[in-house]
């Protein structure tokens, strides 16, 4: 977890007596960005961190698509114990359209977070999604011309 540590003691001119007694403040990311600290007499400086986007503040798509990240880690749970007790063709496709959007949205969060620039992150998602459809296309043609997810896994763990 993301911490904001103040390191106000080593800017304050008591020296090493203030850097002893008296602890420094240490807060979570989202409460500092939340409370947006304010100069105080003998600090540094401020620096406060964002953790989403302001333009999807509030927002009703955000909350449906965190309920929908639920719903398929909730699916994937419940298709590993299917998957295992009753291998077929329903179950085998479930898993791969369920695995490529989950990996998707996973891969997703990744770009957004590390990929920078307009055009670049631009980039970075259409190539995710050539990635997340030529996957599930693969897993279809796995689940159709050969044995499946479930049956391909089950003969791994024989091994």
């Amino acid at each position: 977890m993301a911490v904001l540590l103040r390191l106000s003691v080593l800017c304050g001119a008591q020296g090493g007596r203030a850097l002893l007694f008296r602890p420094p403040l240490v807060r979570p990311a989202c409460v500092s960005a939340f409370l947006q600290d304010r100069p105080t007499p003998g600090w540094c400086g401020t620096q406060h961190i964002h953790l989403s986007p302001s333009r999807h503040a509030g927002s009703k798509a955000a909350s449906l698509h965190w309920t929908g990240e639920r719903v398929v880690s909730v699916l994937l749970l419940g298709l590993m114990p299917a998957a295992y007790l009753n291998p077929c063709s329903a179950v085998d496709y479930s898993l791969a359209a369920v695995l490529t959007l989950h990996s998707h949205w996973g891969l997703g969060q990744i770009v957004t977070d590390y990929v920078h620039g307009d055009m670049l992150e631009k980039a970075a998602k259409a190539g995710l999604l050539a990635l997340s459809a030529l996957t599930f296309a693969g897993l279809c043609y796995f689940n159709y011309h050969d044995v499946g997810i479930c049956r391909a896994v089950a003969m791994l763990w024989k091994l």
